[in-house]
């Protein structure tokens, strides 16, 4: 549910405002409408300093350097790193100076290639030699013509089973006319390419000191500044959007802060002597949202922030979006087994025991999901690949619950999880369109939703009574004049009265393109929820075709071969999970936002509550 909000509007002298916004931060319940953008210079240079110690943050969270074949030396030379100045200023310019370093050690790596079949050699001395010019070649041995040395003074300075490298010796002044082309003069000997490497190496491996010897030392320093930061650029912006009054004497400021925490945070008002006036948050007001669900739905809250918050006179989707999802997540991922590693892997990450940093803070949400995997996975019939219904332990109570083979409609046999995700699919579409005729008529009036009441009736109405009629509750009788009130009763909303006030024909036109809409639309929706059988029956397939595939190389007498078998078996099923695991987050979360939120009529434009703190 959206909590409620109080509206406070303040009004202070202009040099209160400051001390003012402060003490809000301090109280951390306050949110005072603010721009999330620069609005000036000023707010601008803070936006940037920010967005510099957010980057250093990121870089020195994800430094590890345990692998590094230098780690040993790199963890002696931190120890004596002095740091001074700004340490996001030393961390960014570590980082950049590192990739300079990374860049001229490939050069001087390239450096060393060309020059190594050259060997040792004393330019200086060469250029001594006066009257005579040393030309330099490389050429490949099928190239490389022995008439030549009869020609010209050639020199081989080395060999391989490809190339030859050679110099010639001619006078300065005499004509040269020689069959290939020179190389390029060695810029330095072997020895200098070698030390200049070294040079490099060595300076790499003080900078990743200095990085590492930043992050085990001055991470929670630079984390505080982050927050310190983060709090004066809200601060500023809050104090930037006061309207002045009295000719610039007086600051009048408006924020928001949920009921709960009205009584406490008046008597402090009253206690400041500040003035200010208190209402009730009304949807015009556009207040910032602040979700209230059980330890259940809260889970999902984030999900539905991943779409948009509502707006403060809509609804909460969370608690009907975290019932489904939960659903879908398990049908779509349809593996017990799966389910039970994800509950281990959920409790491990909750508890810091596993630490993926992308999974901060959604260990119970995964291990929440696995047990929905795992209760759902058991009554589709899968565990590990393994058809559950064929196991000899399982007590045949238990697979007679499971929802595996064919029902029979109309004379043709169909899946039973798939006829299942079908009429979840029709429940869930029927759930959002009630929701939506509801919430509509609340927000803006029957009046104006009398077409989504139409619509209501005919689909809901329409499968009602052709349940009832096929279970023999209505007769042949009741079930035609049911059908003919509803399809009267519906047609007069959805073509006559579905915009009251205006012009019948326009409104016949009207209903007649929401009919091609809907007709299309509402059939492509239920069609959709195929996936959650199609995306399970994968998985399970998948998994199934591994434990095939390992069982072929185990054979029947097996003795090594056991090795190759848990390999398959691992390999496998990891990437099964991987994969399935993807496509659970995904389409459940593309039957929310897409067939459902668009049948339910949310939107999702809200603004998320953030108070000034500290």
């Amino acid at each position: 549910m959206i909590e409620k909000m109080t509206k406070y509007s303040f009004i202070l002298l202009s040099g209160e405002t400051e001390e003012f916004l402060k003490w809000l931060q301090s109280k951390g319940v306050v949110d005072v409408s603010r721009s999330v953008k620069p609005v000036d210079e000023k707010s601008s240079q803070m936006f940037d300093k920010i967005a510099s110690v957010r980057k250093t943050i990121s870089i020195l969270e994800a430094l590890d350097y345990s692998k590094d074949p230098d780690y040993d030396r790199i963890r002696e030379v931190s120890g004596s790193v002095v740091i001074e100045g700004c340490k996001a200023k030393n961390t960014l310019g570590a980082v950049s100076r590192l990739d300079e370093l990374k860049s001229e050690l490939s050069d001087a790596t390239r450096q060393l290639k060309d020059v190594t079949p050259w060997g040792e050699y004393d330019k200086e001395a060469l250029k001594a030699v006066k009257g005579l010019k040393i030309r330099y070649y490389c050429v490949s041995k099928k190239v490389y013509d022995p008439e030549w040395e009869n020609d010209w003074a050639i020199v081989k300075v080395n060999e391989d089973n490809k190339s030859i490298w050679f110099v010639t010796v001619a006078p300065e002044d005499a004509e040269y006319n020689f069959p290939v082309s020179e190389c390029p003069e060695p810029s330095v000997s072997v020895k200098q390419a070698e030390e200049r490497i070294a040079s490099i190496e060595k300076e790499i491996v003080s900078v990743k000191a200095k990085l590492l010897h930043l992050k085990e030392h001055y991470m929670d320093h630079i984390r505080k500044g982050y927050a310190r930061k983060s709090a004066d650029l809200d601060r500023y912006l809050a104090s930037v959007v006061t309207t002045d009054a009295a000719e610039g004497y007086l600051n009048i400021l408006t924020g928001f802060a949920p009921v709960e925490n009205e009584k406490e945070l008046t008597e402090e008002l009253d206690r400041m002597d500040v003035l200010y006036i208190k209402e009730e948050a009304i949807e015009q007001d556009n207040p910032p949202i602040k979700l209230k669900n059980n330890r259940f739905s809260k889970l999902f809250e984030c999900l539905t922030g991943m779409y948009g918050m509502p707006v403060y006179g809509e609804w909460d989707p969370t608690p009907v979006l975290s019932i489904f999802f939960f659903l879908f997540f398990a049908m779509c991922m349809g593996d017990a087994g799966y389910g039970l590693i994800l509950i281990i892997y959920g409790i491990l990450q909750d508890r810091k025991i596993i630490n993926i940093s992308m999974f901060d803070g959604l260990g119970k949400l995964i291990a929440t999901l696995g047990v929905s995997t795992l209760v759902v996975g058991f009554f589709l019939g899968t565990a590990f690949g393994v058809d559950l219904t064929t196991v000899s332990w399982i007590p045949d109570s238990l697979k007679g619950l499971m929802l595996t083979g064919d029902i029979t409609v109309g004379g043709s046999s169909y899946s039973i999880q798939m006829v299942l995700a079908l009429l979840i699919g029709v429940f869930h579409i029927c759930l959002a369109m009630t929701i939506k005729a509801l919430l509509y008529t609340k927000r803006f009036g029957f009046k104006e939703n009398i077409s989504t009441w139409g619509w209501l009736l005919l689909i809901l109405g329409g499968i009602v009574t052709a349940s009832l009629a096929m279970m023999g509750v209505l007769s042949e009788g009741a079930t035609k004049i049911t059908v003919i009130v509803i399809g009267v009763i519906s047609a007069l909303g959805i073509y006559i009265f579905n915009k009251p006030g205006r012009n019948p024909l326009i409104n016949i036109g009207a209903g007649l393109w929401d009919t091609y809409n809907m007709a299309t639309g509402i059939l492509g929706d239920v069609l959709s929820y195929i996936r959650l059988y199609a995306l399970g029956l994968a998985g399970g397939m998948l998994g199934g075709a591994f434990n095939n595939l390992g069982e072929m190389v185990l054979g029947t007498d097996p003795t090594w071969q056991w090795l190759p078998y848990v390999l398959i078996l691992l390999f496998g099923h990891v990437l099964n999970l991987l994969m399935s695991c993807l496509g659970a987050f995904v389409h459940p979360l593309r039957l929310t936002f897409v067939e459902y939120f668009k049948n339910s009529g949310y939107e999702g434009k809200g603004m998320k509550y953030n108070p000034l703190k500290n």
